[in-house]
């Protein structure tokens, strides 16, 4: 999917002429976290509530210091993962977009990347999830699949990264089943580390600890 069918289209953006007190006014009516600052089409920077709070009651224009030095973006051409990664990692509540030369696209939010995130990578289907750890010359996803479903047990979904510490690749695949003894056992068999299982019971619970979950597999 392209970044341009994630832009959200109720997300503001200011000037840097605007004054204070409008900024603080945008951000008490949408309750964002930041607002990206634009100036004749171009990101200029991502102005914090937080840095506003600070200048409250000021009527003057924002100064240039109140937004250059923060300026995470992303291009419109990258993965919504990748977006996802740059979210998190700067703590957002919104990721701006942008064009070649700095031109803003607009904004993603954390919304609605984490409604696709649960819609494209199984999250929301009923299943568990298996945890295994393998040196990375043992890795074959066609093999773990055949094993999976021998037992009659289908990937919804994988994820591959590496421990930093044990230089090994923890894999984490999505189920459809929930019953995942018989399966585990198998993969025990062909040598395989299995370091947890979820089961549907723990991933129905709560939908934002199944969100949480993923998230900890991607995001590391």
């Amino acid at each position: 999917m392209l970044l341009n069918q994630l832009i959200a289209a109720d997300v503001p953006i200011v000037a840097p002429t605007d004054q204070i007190e409008y900024v603080n006014s945008l951000f008490f009516a949408t309750k964002l976290q930041q607002i990206p600052v634009v100036e004749n089409g171009h990101y200029m920077g991502l102005i914090d509530i937080k840095e506003v709070q600070s200048h409250e009651g000021d009527p003057e224009e924002m100064n240039p210091h109140f937004y250059e030095h923060f300026r995470p973006a992303i291009s419109i051409n990258a993965h919504p993962f990748e977006a996802l990664r740059l979210l998190y990692m700067h703590d957002l509540s919104i990721l701006p977009v942008v064009l070649e030369g700095q031109e803003y696209a607009g904004a993603l939010t954390r919304e609605g990347l984490t409604r696709y995130l649960i819609e494209n990578v199984s999250i929301d289907v009923n299943g568990g999830i298996i945890v295994l750890e393998m040196d990375p010359r043992n890795y074959s996803l066609s093999q773990i699949a055949r094993i999976c479903e021998s037992e009659q047990v289908l990937i919804l979904g994988t994820h591959v990264k590496t421990n930093v510490l044990t230089e090994k690749l923890e894999v984490t695949i999505k189920t459809n089943s929930t019953d995942l003894a018989a399966v585990v056992q198998s993969l025990e068999r062909f040598d395989y580390t299995v370091l947890d299982t979820y089961g549907d019971q723990k991933l129905e619970t709560d939908i934002a600890d199944r969100y949480k979950l993923l998230m900890n597999y991607i995001y590391m």
